[in-house]
């Protein structure tokens, strides 16, 4: 085994969903990490995934130039795992370039850049725009860095899976953008993906990724596939996509259900475009959501009895 206790790896956004699982893969590898993040404090849940010495924390914000500098001194290498849906030009575009630029100029053998599948500059949302740009600067900053484009990210601490797990409590669970297509990758096939390109560079750096999982679904399939993990039997009802258009123009009130921004974003579907590599590069078989949502979806079947079961999902591969 190779020794890697002389490396120094920053991931900026560590502590986040994604960030958990780059860094217990990391931490597996041997290196030693430092968790940027603007509140260190949110990331020392981390500290007990890695033995005593192997993982620091210092509070750091990508939109700042000079914090991201003081972030990377003395790494060997970076990974950018920040993104916001505020904000976003300072995140996704001034925040990557500051990133970028200064692992160019500290020397660092790696930078990985995770991004998003729908990243262009000329996308209707600014989202999808920012991101794009966002990744142009990172090209020519760091021609060698490794970008990976993920679908949607299901895992334990996810956003969607328990998001939509929880409405299904109610008797009707309406669905927005029904007819739109993903393929949600699991979060520990995306975080060893992203460790690998970063221990790695020679054989991952200087392309592009789109990382998804092994089955295409509709927004509709991934409420049915969730449905059938917990056991739950709301009256699934398919948003009007005038009506949903019309609700996105209100997405500026506080606790509105979907934004002017995701509204534009779920015009796309999400899914690989077939033109570049993906998990298989890595090697790694993706997971499919019903091989392993159970876990922690269980707590949400009728009468919270644990699901204890894997599905087979019918959704199109």
């Amino acid at each position: 085994m190779i020794d890697r206790s002389e490396e120094l790896i920053t991931v900026f956004g560590g502590d986040g969903f994604v960030g958990r699982y780059v860094c217990e893969q990391l931490f597996r590898a041997g290196v030693r990490v430092r968790v940027a993040s603007r509140n260190p404090r949110s990331a020392y849940f981390i500290q007990p995934l890695a033995p005593v010495g192997q993982v620091g924390f210092v509070k750091a914000d990508i939109t700042n130039r000079d914090s991201v500098r003081h972030a990377l001194a003395g790494a060997s290498a970076a990974i950018n795992l920040v993104g916001a849906f505020k904000k976003m030009e300072a995140v996704h575009v001034d925040g990557a370039h500051n990133v970028a630029e200064a692992a160019r100029d500290g020397g660092l053998e790696a930078l990985v850049h995770v991004s998003a599948i729908g990243a262009d500059p000329k996308s209707a949302s600014n989202y999808g725009r920012t991101k794009g740009e966002g990744e142009a600067a990172v090209r020519e900053l760091f021609p060698n860095a490794s970008i990976l484009r993920p679908s949607l990210v299901f895992g334990p601490e996810d956003e969607l899976t328990n998001r939509f797990a929880a409405m299904a409590s109610l008797p009707f669970l309406p669905v927005i953008a029904a007819r739109c297509n993903f393929q949600p990758v699991y979060v520990r096939d995306l975080g060893k993906a992203i460790a690998m390109a970063a221990l790695d560079p020679r054989m991952y750096g200087g392309r592009i990724y789109e990382i998804a999982g092994p089955q295409r679904m509709s927004m509709i399939e991934l409420h049915h596939a969730i449905l059938e993990i917990t056991g739950q039997k709301p009256e699934i009802t398919p948003v009007p996509d005038l009506f949903a258009n019309l609700l996105s123009h209100l997405g500026w009130l506080p606790g509105a259900p979907l934004t002017r921004d995701q509204w534009l974003m779920l015009q796309r579907d999400n899914v690989p475009s077939g033109e570049l590599p993906g998990l298989e590069a890595f090697g790694i078989k993706p997971t499919p959501l019903g091989a392993v949502a159970y876990e922690w979806l269980g707590r949400f079947h009728k009468g919270g009895k644990f699901a204890g079961r894997r599905i087979n999902l019918t959704a199109t591969n």
